[in-house]
């Protein structure tokens, strides 16, 4: 096995640290939108605010959105990747905030995969 990094040593903890608080109940799901240059210049900041106002519509608390870097496919941006308890996390691209509200009313509320605007399912770490 290759010796890791401190980069992805880090970067582990805070995958562990994360599907932590989705297990103990603290949240029941978590939403990452990528906000690298390229997802900021794409439209990013649009789809947070998008996710908030739904959240606050509805006065839900125990969803979290987070932010995160680049997540290598520039031309798929803006992109978020929704992570569910007991379900694999899915990488959505190219969103708006019309496609950012389906999801959330059919994912994250409806526990319904938006398979047309999905790019994968599952980790890409293979776990």
């Amino acid at each position: 096995m290759p010796k890791l990094t401190i980069d992805e040593l880090r970067k582990k903890r805070e995958e562990a640290r994360k599907s932590i608080y989705l297990r103990e109940g603290e949240f029941r799901g978590k939403v990452t939108v990528h906000m690298g240059t390229c997802g900021i210049a794409s439209g990013a900041r649009g789809i947070v605010s998008t996710l908030l106002e739904e959240m606050e519509k509805r006065g839900l608390k125990d969803i979290q959105v987070t932010t995160s870097g680049c997540a290598g496919l520039c031309s798929k941006e803006p992109m978020a990747t929704v992570e569910m308890v007991d379900a694999p996390p899915v990488k959505y691209g190219e969103l708006t905030p019309d496609k950012t509200r389906r999801i959330f009313r059919e994912h994250i509320l409806g526990g319904n995969v938006v398979i047309e605007y999905a790019l994968g399912i599952g980790s890409e770490m293979g776990g």
